[in-house]
């Protein structure tokens, strides 16, 4: 199943338009709540065309995708409150809403450990950014301490791929396009594996 191989070519294909910049900016906005391919894929052809620019597109990539990150938040809050009266006439909403008010008692309690959480999970590739910012909008994360771990998080990633292109050029291009489709499903793989691991420890 190569559904990863074939939007990162398409997503290479935007790399090389004159308005690859904008495009930049597009794909990292809406990775953070739903696009399933990081912006990485298209930084890493950018960066080779322009080395010199590279912590340029990097902190471009930064910037948009935190406004994202603010819209997955947005509507894990609010697509959770207008489905509550679904919720309740489907009889779920009290056993979801016993998980969000555990989840809010650990957070209060473990503060530096959630933090911890949300920093990696903007590290990870592909899915975890899109569930770390619903969920935190539903389980209702301070905005300014939920940015500030996007931004670690997530700023790690794409600085250190400019590093990396600065330092080794083509070769770090060459080793994200072979091992694409192995990150693409060993991330959708650990999230299951995380999500099973919460459900059986809850």
């Amino acid at each position: 199943m190569q559904l990863f191989g074939k939007l990162y070519a398409r997503v290479l294909v935007w790399a090389r338009d004159r308005r690859a910049v904008y495009y930049l900016c597009g794909l990292s906005f809406v990775e953070a709540f739903i696009f399933p391919i990081m912006p990485e894929v298209m930084l890493a052809p950018m960066m080779l065309g322009k080395r010199h620019k590279a912590f340029f597109f990097a902190n471009i990539s930064l910037l948009f995708s935190l406004l994202g990150s603010l819209v997955g938040y947005s509507l894990g809050h609010w697509a959770f409150h207008a489905l509550t009266p679904a919720l309740q006439s489907l009889h779920l909403y009290d056993s979801i809403e016993r998980g969000v008010e555990s989840l809010r008692a650990q957070m209060n309690q473990h503060w530096l450990e959630m933090m911890l959480v949300l920093i990696l999970a903007a590290l990870q590739p592909v899915v975890p950014m899109k569930f770390v910012t619903w969920a935190s909008g539903i389980v209702g994360v301070p905005v300014i301490p939920f940015l500030i771990c996007m931004l670690l998080g997530r700023g790690k990633r794409v600085w250190l791929l400019a590093l990396l292109i600065r330092l080794f050029g083509e070769r770090a291009e060459r080793i994200l396009h072979k091992h694409i489709e192995w990150i693409g499903w060993a991330a959708l793989v650990a999230l299951a594996a995380l999500a099973g691991w919460w459900w059986i420890k809850h």
